[in-house]
């Protein structure tokens, strides 16, 4: 590589995994190490038996309970946190309270950086929120675990969409004037 050349970008690393969650890892792939040596186990005493037959018991092949299903497919993609995220959306009223959820709705997560968007429906409101997001990271970490929510960007208003005609004041800049 020449020193004319511009040197590669570095590619945008997430936060290194905690303790806690090497360990979860490690314990989910453990289970899943031991549930399949338990089923070849099986599988290898029914094909002695004469093959696989249909019974009264429980078996890999049976239906299974759609939370079951979906509990199992967050598990084996590691998508507890953003699960727990979407929790948490469903559960705005009660984290922050009815008067507050009434007029300022959580709009996403940004897992890298672990940042929570909120809209709120005036300016008042937004810096109302401002004044609380150190304690609401605070609780929502309580609730999610520590450090899933590093930072609460709280966002006003958008405004109407601007419209230009004949009643138009001059110099104006439409609706988004009395906006902030």
């Amino acid at each position: 590589m020449s020193s004319d050349e511009p040197a590669p970008k570095q590619p945008k690393r997430s936060p290194e995994p905690s303790g806690v969650d090497l360990a979860r890892v490690a314990l989910r792939a453990a289970k899943e190490a031991a549930r399949a040596r338990g089923d070849a186990a099986q599988q290898k005493k029914q094909a002695r038996r004469g093959g696989l037959r249909s019974g009264a018991r429980a078996d890999g092949r049976d239906p299974m309970a759609l939370g079951a299903a979906i509990n199992r497919l967050i598990n084996e993609r590691g998508w507890e946190a953003p699960a727990a995220v979407g929790g948490v959306m469903g559960r705005w009223p009660q984290i922050v309270g009815e008067d507050v959820a009434k007029h300022c709705v959580p709009e996403k997560y940004d897992e890298d950086e672990r940042v929570l968007v909120v809209r709120c429906d005036s300016t008042a409101w937004a810096t109302n929120l401002r004044l609380l997001a150190p304690t609401l990271v605070a609780r929502l970490n309580e609730d999610l675990g520590q450090g899933r929510v590093r930072l609460i960007k709280v966002y006003g208003p958008g405004g109407t969409a601007r419209r230009y005609g004949p009643l138009r004041a001059p110099g104006s800049s439409g609706p988004g004037d009395t906006y902030g």
